[in-house]
């Protein structure tokens, strides 16, 4: 089987692309344009395997699709480019409009133009998964996780981003027959994310004796799931969801952004007995909250478990403390980004 990843060189998209790339059986064709997030380095494991591909291109480029397409006649598409991070959406918001919405408009037509050409045992076998997120669901406050049919209420320019390209792949499944399929997804964590986002940014903060941004308070609460968990359940679902549906994936680890920036803390105090900033909980420093922040996200997993047997199967806390262990020893990929591309500025106040 041969699946062509979008992103593959982003966080989730090089943790899917090593998990098929390891998986016998498969051939992976990996595209993305290399935007600041997306790390070549992040796939260079599987890099030189004869099952392994890539594509420098942009998903909005549907004559780049086009040529992708026919050179590497994929049985399948994950979708997982985007630009992903809320403070960034909230500063840019055309960008985010431009890649989520037009760029997956563009996709999908490239899709459907090759599926059509496709004989019909092939067409009918053909999947595209679309990944999105929890945060299409809006603010949940204290009522229950949301299930797939929850309404949707974005709040942030990101969310709104892909919710509307979460609408627009079950158009062209509804009206072009494209067989789809879509998992709205938890928090992930992990290694090789990219050094905005909450968990790699604390842990390198807390590496240099810098202040810990907490926003507000810290009772924010999010649900997580690994990234290596996360790249295992879209491959189940690629070979047992069912066109037209949606499944959400979740960790089953509710946790407040507070609690999370102590776990790193004290994970840094063990792994660095020595280092002249313990305790370094004594660098959180709460801030200002950034506008329109949700206060909780969540996501019934019940369909997924039920309908197709799939569960996690990483404890959030030891998931944590080995997620501060690999960029402990993994200086190497993370310091050029530090160096050359983000230093860790802070994002998204809308001034």
């Amino acid at each position: 089987m041969k699946v062509l990843v979008t992103g593959g060189a982003g966080f989730i998209g090089s943790a899917v692309v090593r998990h098929l790339v390891g998986e016998a059986g498969y051939a992976v064709v990996n595209l993305d344009a290399l935007t600041y997030a997306g790390r070549v380095e992040s796939v260079a494991s599987v890099a030189a395997d004869p099952s392994y591909a890539f594509e420098h291109a942009d998903i909005r480029d549907a004559i780049a699709l086009a040529r992708v397409f026919e050179a590497h006649t994929p049985d399948a598409v994950l979708h997982l480019a985007a630009e992903s991070h809320v403070d960034r959406s909230i500063d840019d918001p055309a960008a985010f409009i431009d890649t989520n919405v037009l760029g997956t408009y563009t996709l999908l037509e490239a899709t459907l133009d090759y599926h059509r050409t496709l004989p019909a045992a092939k067409r009918d076998a053909f999947r595209f998964l679309h990944v999105s997120t929890d945060e299409v669901f809006g603010d949940l406050a204290d009522g229950p996780p949301a299930d797939e049919i929850a309404p949707y209420r974005p709040s942030s320019p990101y969310a709104a981003s892909k919710a509307g390209s979460d609408h627009l792949v079950r158009a062209w499944h509804r009206t072009y027959g494209l067989p789809v399929i879509i998992t709205n997804c938890c928090n992930n964590y992990g290694p090789y994310q990219f050094p905005e986002k909450l968990i790699p940014t604390m842990i390198l903060a807390g590496l240099a004796g810098s202040p810990l941004p907490v926003y507000a308070g810290g009772e924010n609460v999010r649900d997580w799931v690994h990234v290596e968990d996360h790249a295992q359940a879209l491959l189940h679902v690629l070979h047992n969801g069912r066109p037209g549906e949606t499944y959400n994936i979740t960790g089953a680890a509710e946790r407040r952004n507070i609690d999370v920036v102590k776990g790193i803390c004290t994970a840094l105090d063990a792994f660095l007995p020595d280092s002249p900033h313990r305790p370094h909980e004594s660098l959180i420093e709460y801030v200002d909250d950034r506008p329109g922040h949700d206060f909780r996200y969540a996501l019934d997993g019940e369909k997924l478990s039920r309908d197709l047997g799939w569960i996690p199967t990483r404890r959030f806390e030891e998931g944590l403390r080995d997620t501060v262990a690999w960029y402990l020893e993994n200086k190497a990929w993370w310091e050029p980004i530090h160096r050359d591309v983000y230093q860790g500025q802070r994002q998204g106040q809308a001034s």
